[in-house]
């Protein structure tokens, strides 16, 4: 009986490690995979978070202006393929730690539409106008009196 007493317990410890494992693996945000995961900032080529996105987790300076050397759309409907520049017409800010600013021209210049952390937008200013995007951090919150 103790042989199989130490199995047993050697069996449940295996899983318990199994499961400790697996609850502190997250979903990792992967940039250019075409899921708006969280902790990303999505651009779609249709209105209303529609057809093909491009997601990423960082400012992008010039979004390029024709493939292969440009941001493309990636994930299922139409726009995949396509080049982001000049082609996005709404966004979804999955970030929850950045305020994300579509600029009308590269370099962050220019025009602009921003979108806090959480939101979802048809570009106004932007709107099949757009060249660049730039995270900022959102600021701390602050204590209470």
């Amino acid at each position: 009986m103790g042989k199989r007493l130490v199995r047993t317990a050697a069996a449940l410890a295996g899983t318990i490690a199994l499961i400790v494992s697996l609850a502190g693996t997250a979903t990792a945000a992967t940039p250019g995979d075409g899921v708006c995961d969280e902790g990303e900032f999505c651009l779609y080529w249709g209105q209303d978070q529609s057809g093909a996105l491009a997601d990423f987790t960082a400012t992008v300076a010039d979004y390029g202006d024709t493939a292969p050397d440009c941001q493309t759309f990636t994930g299922p409907g139409p726009g995949l393929g396509a080049c982001v520049k000049n082609n996005a017409t709404s966004a979804w800010n999955r970030s929850t730690t950045h305020t994300v600013t579509v600029h009308f021209d590269a370099d962050n210049q220019g025009a602009a539409d921003t979108v806090a952390s959480g939101q979802k937008v048809d570009l106004a200013k932007t709107w099949l106008e757009n060249a660049s995007h730039e995270f900022t951090a959102n600021p701390a919150p602050q204590p209470t009196r």
